[in-house]
């Protein structure tokens, strides 16, 4: 069986790498990952087929993946953070990019996530689905979050956060830069009261820029409520979209920081691989915050084990395998994705190896050339350029 050869290679190298208590549930978790990639949607019935086991019936299998979701003794975050923290052990970089945003499924339960970004997607950190009909989340609910993320980032690295507007918290912001030492790069609301001495107080609103137009402030008060000073914006109205771009930093504000901040839009293509263009996560049926908390486990596992292999496809110089455009123009995951299917039908062999390398994108992808396009038209014009005694 085709699949008992990827089973036997990532049970000896995830049985190094995690601290399970029992052996059957890693075991149950590596052909759910199996059964994941091969039907390509999240469907505990149609796994059955790709796993190698005694059990004669599909009930059987659907009973024991859906025992394992719901089985109390399997401690996701325990799990995953030491395989996480080996693959991020050799970075080999300064810096490090962490993305906190968050994920509505069915209007009925929330996943808020912390990610590495990572060559134009995002490697999930730690993660917490509640029980929530909104995005908006109080910043009390993820503070352990990042807590738990801080300790799993390489040793010496310096990490800056990004996020959207959800995000956009004072105390938040506090906490990233005095008690976990990390840059930000946040997106602010237009209607955020900011405060600088020479003016006061003002609304961001009350900034009317014209297309391409960019205003710096450096130095100012964000909010009148749990008032954050010592903090700096810059503004922009993006030619593109119309758009008007709002980002706090606890740096100094440049043009580059649009293009940091930017980064942060590498998670929304993780979530794509994981609901319509991946895992079918929406089409899933289970409805319960402990069982959906441990699916996102296997998709953290798929997700960590495809990146890593087309990491080293990229690498070994057998891209053109499975890509057939002369630059890069898929993603790591896709690339891995698509070496699997040659270990299962073309006798490949997979990578035996559990390590992200932080340094520089070797084979960046290629944009389209509308993609392309539009980047040469997304350019600010400084206009302004305030700094605040």
């Amino acid at each position: 069986m085709r699949t008992s050869r990827i089973y036997d290679q990532r049970q000896i190298l995830l049985r190094q790498s995690t601290p399970w208590a029992d052996q059957r549930h890693l075991q149950t978790m590596l052909w759910m990952v199996i059964g994941l990639l091969c039907s390509e949607c999240i469907n505990l019935s149609k796994w059955r087929v790709y796993v190698k086991s005694r059990a004669k019936f599909a009930q059987s299998y659907q009973r024991r993946f859906s025992r394992w979701l719901h089985n109390p003794r399997i401690n996701v975050q325990r799990l995953y953070s030491s395989l996480i923290a080996q693959a991020l052990g050799i970075w080999g970089e300064v810096s490090i990019n962490v993305i906190e945003d968050t994920a509505m499924l069915w209007d009925e339960y929330c996943l808020v996530r912390v990610s590495v970004q990572y060559r134009g997607r995002a490697i999930p950190l730690v993660w917490r689905v509640l029980r929530h009909n909104s995005s908006s989340i109080k910043f009390e609910v993820y503070q352990s979050m990042l807590k738990r993320a801080a300790r799993l980032l390489p040793a010496g690295t310096s990490a800056c956060f990004l996020a959207d507007r959800g995000f956009a918290d004072t105390d938040l912001m506090r906490y990233l830069r005095d008690a976990l030492g990390w840059h930000f790069r946040i997106r602010v609301k237009s209607n955020s009261w900011i405060h600088r001495p020479s003016k006061g107080w003002m609304q961001l609103n009350q900034y009317h820029l014209e297309l391409g137009e960019a205003v710096l402030l450096q130095g100012v008060g964000l909010t009148k409520t749990q008032r954050l000073d010592g903090v700096n914006l810059a503004l922009a109205r993006d030619a593109q979209s119309r758009q008007v771009w709002m980002v706090v930093s606890d740096e100094p504000t440049t043009l580059q920081t649009f293009r940091q901040y930017a980064e942060r839009f590498q998670v929304e293509e993780a979530l794509l691989d994981e609901k319509s263009n991946g895992f079918q996560l929406e089409r899933s049926e289970i409805r319960s915050v402990p069982a959906l908390s441990r699916l996102c486990l296997v998709m953290a596992v798929a997700t960590l084990l495809l990146t890593i292999q087309g990491q080293q496809v990229v690498a070994t110089g057998k891209r053109r395998w499975v890509d057939p455009h002369w630059q890069r123009s898929n993603s790591y995951f896709r690339i891995g994705w698509n070496w699997l299917k040659g270990v299962l039908y073309q006798g490949w062999r997979l990578f035996v190896t559990i390590a992200l390398s932080g340094k520089a994108d070797p084979q960046p992808a290629a944009a389209s050339k509308k993609q392309e396009k539009k980047r040469l038209k997304r350019e600010f014009t400084v206009t302004s350029y305030c700094f605040v005694q």
